[in-house]
């Protein structure tokens, strides 16, 4: 069963990134952006996780965060 977080709690997580892992959320979307080219989110997940040993909520946070710039991209918002 999944679990859906709130935008808010999205958002505490993404704040408390840089905190637990001592770099920057856009240092952490470079490194998905250099990393595999993988399809699925759980894919790109357990990628970070493993290659980075960072924990599932941060993994999963930083994947969420990329994802959403990337749609936003993609539709011409700023972001």
């Amino acid at each position: 069963m999944s679990v859906e977080f709130s935008e808010q709690t999205h958002r505490n997580m993404i704040d408390r990134i840089p905190l637990t892992t001592g770099r920057e959320v856009s240092d952490w979307l470079r490194t998905v952006d250099d990393g595999p080219s993988l399809v699925r989110f759980e894919e790109k997940v357990s990628w970070l996780r493993g290659a980075h040993e960072l924990s599932y909520g941060q993994a999963k946070a930083i994947i969420h965060e990329y994802d959403l710039r990337r749609a936003a991209r993609k539709f011409g918002c700023p972001g």
